[in-house]
């Protein structure tokens, strides 16, 4: 290194201090980062004390190459970091979605007491409603989004409750109640879709946790999006964790389906960055659009089971 931190000897007049408007007194730190700046030019040069701050010092006949050379380190440097971006207030909209939590409960409780049709007997909810993946790839698209409503049994149930009722929770207070229900539900149906073609045509799958990993995986993205910029913030940190909760929560139990937990995780990352830049463009959907997304869900899961009754028997 051409640069030295001892006191230089003040008797040397062939050294002089580098000064730039509005650069009078250096933190040590910014003293060092010019030194290694004008050692990277091959300008030797070395820091010392001056008063409350330090300087840097060059050879006379290289003091302007290495104002020059400064001056051109600001101003490639002068936005950056950039600031941190002012955090983005959350919605209060808990207790709407765990009304919906609470009505996917209700709805598992139908499942098990048996719904009776004129002319059609006690339908088999289980059997019309399950991701099975020959069926899906008939064209039996219904079952896509049923299958996030059913659950195995009450432990199936309480876990996504529990559990994934966490994530969505929060994804519903960062993005609001109909975006949230949108792309969870477009995560949890294209998880489905993907993993009906990837498993054997005899696969059956049933639960709402492939859209709770879906939630994971927004929620991952969109922190990455938000702090890309941002070393001092680790962005990466929050994928390596929604990776961690996939390999802790989702690989558990002898019937979890692998497949579908990492398919719902990887859609929700690719809809989380999209919605994370639109969210940072346009801000979040107003109250006409967020009533229509929301009522778009709904009747999303409604026209499934419809179908499923309908034309899945």
């Amino acid at each position: 290194m051409g640069f030295s931190d001892k006191k230089h000897n003040e008797n040397d007049d062939s050294w002089r201090p580098v000064l730039l408007e509005n650069y009078i007194g250096l933190t040590k730190l910014q003293a060092s980062s010019w030194a290694l700046v004008l050692d990277s030019r091959f300008i030797p040069c070395c820091i010392e004390p001056d008063g409350e701050g330090w300087q840097i010092l060059v050879p006379e006949h290289q003091l302007e190459s290495a104002r020059r050379e400064l001056r051109l380190y600001e101003e490639a440097n002068q936005s950056w970091p950039p600031a941190t971006p002012a955090s983005r207030q959350l919605i209060e909209n808990t207790l709407p979605t765990i009304s919906v939590l609470l009505l996917l409960a209700t709805f598992h409780n139908l499942t098990l007491l048996g719904i009776s049709l004129p002319e059609r007997g006690i339908l088999d909810l289980y059997e019309l409603g399950t991701a099975h993946a020959a069926s899906i790839r008939d064209g039996q698209w219904w079952r896509l989004v049923t299958a996030l409503t059913l659950h195995a049994g009450p432990v199936h149930l309480l876990s996504n409750l529990a559990i994934g009722g966490a994530f969505i929770i929060l994804l519903c207070r960062e993005l609001g109640s109909g975006m949230a229900w949108s792309l969870l539900m477009a995560s949890g149906t294209l998880g489905n879709l993907a993993n009906a073609w990837v498993q054997s045509p005899a696969h059956r799958s049933v639960g709402a946790s492939t859209a709770v990993f879906g939630a994971v995986g927004i929620l991952a993205a969109i922190k990455l999006v938000r702090y890309r910029h941002y070393p001092q913030r680790r962005w990466f940190i929050p994928i390596a964790a929604g990776f961690a909760l996939l390999a802790i929560l989702g690989t558990e139990g002898k019937n979890t389906d692998l497949g579908a937990h990492l398919f719902g995780f990887c859609f929700g990352m690719i809809f989380g960055v999209v919605a994370e830049f639109l969210v940072g463009k346009y801000g979040r959907p107003g109250g006409v659009l967020k009533f229509l997304l929301a009522v778009i869900s709904g009747a999303v899961v409604v026209g499934a089971w419809w179908a499923a009754i309908v034309l899945g028997s």
